[in-house]
């Protein structure tokens, strides 16, 4: 083993890294990166933990091996949305699907009446209407176009307007009357993806 002191540290390395300046100067560097994030995360893990046990109801903890165990002793693939059902303490799992609901979480909009502009000065104004010739902002519908240029069959989120010309945002965006189209889901401020 060969040290390094580096501003007031001292740092052992391997003798492995010796004939490898390149990786040595790489992890080096990690070296001097702030843990406020790591910090951040550990603190409020146990908060919440704690926080959760004062309500009654039964909560567990787990490990990054556990889980890890779990999944092996299951033969199931490394992926998120299995890790997160091999959590904990796992006797038998069933998993009846491959492909997962992915759920993003979108918003409701916002309460903004005034709009600015990059000065910070008012350029536009909202009214307090929220949905528009029955349709609102975030709605998925299906648009069929008889003619024109878009001419065809769209699926796609909607954005409203007081008049009656919506901005349809499929795999083009362009504009659509609202007699064109169908809900197929409200607005409920999220985006679903298989």
């Amino acid at each position: 083993m060969e040290t390094i002191k580096i501003n007031n540290s001292v740092f052992l390395i391997p003798n492995f890294l010796s004939d490898k300046p390149d990786l040595l100067n790489r992890i080096l560097k990690q070296t001097k990166s702030p843990l406020k994030d790591a910090a951040a995360v550990n603190s409020t893990r146990w908060a919440l933990f704690h926080a959760l046990k004062e309500t009654g109801l039964l909560v567990t903890t787990g490990t990054g091996g556990q889980t890890k165990f779990n999944r092996t002793r299951l033969d199931l693939p490394k992926s998120h949305w299995l890790d997160a059902a091999c959590v904990g303490q796992v006797e038998s799992l069933e998993v009846l699907t491959s492909n997962p609901l992915l759920i993003t979480a979108k918003g409701h909009g916002t309460r903004q009446m005034c709009g600015t502009d990059k000065f910070g000065f008012p350029n536009r104004h909202r009214t307090n209407q929220k949905s528009w010739f029955g349709f609102q902002t975030g709605d998925l519908v299906r648009a069929v176009v008889a003619s024109g240029k878009f001419a065809g069959r769209w699926v796609g989120r909607i954005t409203v307007r007081s008049r009656p010309s919506f901005k349809l945002a499929s795999t083009k965006i362009f504009d659509v009357h609202p007699r064109y189209l169908q809900v197929i889901h409200r607005a409920d401020g999220y985006s679903y993806t298989a």
